[in-house]
């Protein structure tokens, strides 16, 4: 038996042995993906695990975890990698880690989901998940989930209000226009395409961009792709997302990669409307308050580009 399992046992005893005294502030219940969590009082102690969106958010909210992965932080997060106990990669918790913050509670992200059970055995756990299709939607009550347990419900109502007239604004412009688009991910020199039901269902769904080619795949991973098939697709406005920069394997080369003749015969690049996307922003920040705003100025630059 380990440490950490021995430790894990003995906490539990403690809390069991306590459950029968009243609590002295009124819970806090708060629902979420993998059900529903409650928490005695407005939590103090707070770890992040799997990601950076809810550090963003917390963040923008005045509230400061004592644990988060530490690693491939956003620069206007960078100052948690000093204020912040390092409590492992974005896949892999390190739960003794964990277990010696005495987190109030854990926010995991969905990196996390198959280690719930054993995050919830050191306290209180809520999942904050965005699903592929549904990026505004989820977002908004991934933000009003951590308004209420955090006691910030009219910052987070604020948050969503302001970030829906900037969307608005955006899609009157984008539908004025009437821009088709393609998105797509490099990793290496493969190309993936994204449809509407994915991880740039933001794009369609609040922007207002219409496919230049539809795709109704659920596949995380995208469908495989060419040139030639971005070219014979004729989009107007052509989103990339360079994973390869967002995980920090490499810099600038999709640029490279994207600067072809099969391109450049696209009204997007003729236009001046191929946008590299925030790599931070869109792959490992989701849902984040700081990222969704990136985002939204990264579909803005589609129609305020010079042609």
């Amino acid at each position: 038996m380990t440490r950490f399992t021995t430790a894990l046992k003995s906490a539990l005893l403690v809390g069991a042995m306590t459950l029968n005294f009243p609590a002295l502030a009124e819970s806090i219940t708060v629902k979420h993906s993998l059900g529903t969590t409650t928490l005695e009082q407005t939590p103090q102690r707070v770890v992040v695990v799997g990601g950076h969106g809810s550090l963003d958010t917390l963040n923008r909210l005045g509230i400061e975890p004592v644990g988060a992965v530490t690693t491939m932080l956003p620069e206007y997060l960078s100052d948690y990698s000093e204020k912040a106990t390092h409590i492992g990669s974005m896949k892999e918790a390190n739960f003794e880690q964990i277990f010696t913050l005495k987190p109030d509670v854990i926010i995991a992200e969905s990196r996390m989901v198959d280690a719930y059970p054993t995050l919830s055995q050191i306290a209180p756990t809520v999942m904050h998940v965005v699903e592929n299709g549904s990026y505004w939607e989820d977002t908004k009550n991934n933000w009003r989930m951590l308004g209420k347990i955090f006691d910030k419900e009219a910052e987070a109502e604020q948050l969503i209000k302001d970030t829906e007239a900037e969307m608005a604004e955006v899609r009157k412009q984008v539908q004025e226009k009437g821009l088709k688009t393609l998105a797509v991910m490099n990793s290496g020199n493969n190309i993936s395409m994204f449809g509407e039901v994915s991880r740039f269902s933001v794009l369609f769904d609040e922007f207002g961009f219409k496919p230049a080619r539809a795709s109704d795949s659920q596949n995380p991973h995208g469908n495989l792709i060419s040139f030639e098939f971005i070219a014979d697709a004729a989009p107007d406005v052509l989103f990339i997302l360079d994973r390869e920069s967002a995980i920090g394997q490499s810099s600038g080369k999709a640029q490279q990669l994207f600067d072809n003749p099969l391109i450049k015969s696209t009204p997007a690049y003729k236009n001046n409307r191929v946008v590299f996307l925030n790599p931070s922003a869109w792959y490992l920040t989701i849902a984040g308050a700081n990222a969704t705003e990136i985002m939204i100025d990264d579909a803005r630059k589609a129609v305020t580009s010079t042609q």
